[in-house]
């Protein structure tokens, strides 16, 4: 069983910057793809940005040069660096972890997910 626990949210005025960070479990880490969702009320779950398994990145096109996924491998630890935070970026984020080699942004293409984390951004 994967196991994913986020932390690193808050609220944050725009332009400000948070790093989400996501634990994962030992065992699984080394075999699965990773990415960043999110959620805003009313709205659906939509990708951020992805890591696959060969390091390959992707990024949503609201996230690029912004956002910057990252993994660190000795402590089992995927992040979300974001910067110059926008009010529409206040969503509930979510780690998630699969088995495909390159993911794309879909929720479909992750098979395990974290309870997330409330990031809030005012103007």
């Amino acid at each position: 069983q994967v196991q994913l626990v986020e932390s690193g949210g808050g609220s944050v005025q725009a332009g400000g910057s948070l790093r989400l960070s996501c634990a994962v479990s030992k065992a699984t880490y080394s075999s699965y793809c990773m990415g960043w969702f999110r959620q805003a009320p009313g709205k659906e779950r939509e990708g951020v940005a992805t890591i696959g398994y060969y390091g390959r990145t992707d990024y949503a096109d609201s996230a690029k040069g912004r956002f910057t996924i990252s993994q660190d491998n000795a402590k089992n630890t995927l992040y979300l660096q974001m910067n110059s935070l926008k009010p529409e970026d206040t969503a509930m984020y979510y780690c998630a972890a699969g088995t495909v080699v390159v993911p794309r942004l879909l929720v479909t293409d992750f098979d395990y997910w974290g309870q997330g984390t409330q990031v809030t951004v005012s103007s």
